[in-house]
């Protein structure tokens, strides 16, 4: 009778199904436990936030800490306010020289560092320094390093009889001075990330262009760009993230009392300045919201340009 239900189909038995069901849920249940700190943290320290400050942008502050429902007005003032502009030119010119200036020597050092060299480990561990020294302590130290009076930079240009310039406090080059600092803080992290993706490339493709007779030069436009674009895919997206955040060297090199905190103050700072120097917190939150979408736009364009040049095994 067995062999009979078997061959027509009939389940012999829906006990281990039943069971099976019992383990789903079980797996179910210990997968959702285990996520649910992670899920209440970023609800309640990333989510709940943006709401906030959605509804605080909403609010006109005064005196002792009290706010009143604005509607809209902070959002007209944002767009007529020539210092937010201002801000927005300075973030976008940091942005454009950084990113790609960064990225670009990223690449470098990771392929030099990618070679069989001796000390390899050392000059790895040399180049990621920066990204775990306290962004105060780097900004001190450039500072120090740029200064036109007794700065190191300027004393090694009197050596060969050059002036060198007033690096932070110059309007027309003190923007650029942060940048440099920038993309030197930013190798390190970069490289890292860029050196992971090397290593994961498979040899079999240097050696198959290697037979062919491909040069060194053609075996790295070749090969190793077009499939590192995933990896540098990720370190764009994350760069031009940290470069829109850009806070710490404007407030420690610069300063609120500086001739050029107007040519250098980018839009973090100017959320900084309303907020806890005007302590208009209700324009501040506008600000935040702003950059939130700006942030969001240049981040969904980027995902919806990768199909054009990032290339996958």
């Amino acid at each position: 009778m067995q062999i009979q239900a078997h061959k027509e189909g009939i389940p012999l038995n829906k006990k281990p199904k039943k069971k099976l069901n019992k383990i789903k849920r079980s797996d179910y249940f210990w997968g959702y436990a285990m996520i649910f700190p992670t899920m209440l943290g970023t609800l309640i320290f990333n989510i709940w936030p943006v709401f906030q400050s959605f509804y605080l942008s909403l609010t006109e502050w005064g005196g002792f800490g009290q706010y009143s429902f604005a509607g809209l007005v902070n959002y007209k003032r944002l767009f007529q306010d020539p210092n937010l502009l201002s801000a927005l030119k300075n973030t976008a010119i940091y942005t454009v020289l950084s990113v790609p200036l960064g990225i670009s020597l990223s690449i470098i050092v990771a392929v030099l560092l990618n070679q069989k060299i001796k000390g390899v480990a050392f000059y790895r561990t040399l180049y990621f320094l920066p990204v775990v020294t306290m962004p105060a302590a780097v900004a001190i130290v450039w500072k120090w390093l740029y200064n036109g009076d007794f700065g190191l930079i300027n004393y090694v240009f009197s050596l060969v009889g050059v002036s060198g310039p007033n690096w932070l406090t110059d309007p027309n080059i003190s923007l650029y001075s942060l940048v440099l600092v920038s993309v030197w803080g930013a190798i390190g992290y970069n490289m890292v990330i860029i050196l992971s993706g090397l290593q994961g490339i498979s040899k079999t493709y240097y050696e198959a262009a290697e037979i062919d007779g491909a040069s060194p030069l053609a075996q790295f436009f070749r090969i190793t760009l077009p499939l590192l674009t995933p990896t540098l895919f990720f370190v764009s997206v994350m760069s031009l993230i940290s470069t829109f955040q850009v806070f710490e060297l404007v407030y420690m090199m610069i300063g609120p009392n500086s001739p050029v905190i107007r040519d250098t103050h980018t839009l973090v700072y100017l959320f900084y300045e309303e907020a806890f120097i005007n302590n208009d917190k209700g324009y501040a939150a506008a600000i935040s919201l702003f950059i939130f979408v700006i942030i969001l736009l240049f981040t969904i364009l980027q995902f919806r340009m990768q199909e054009k040049w990032v290339h996958y095994e």
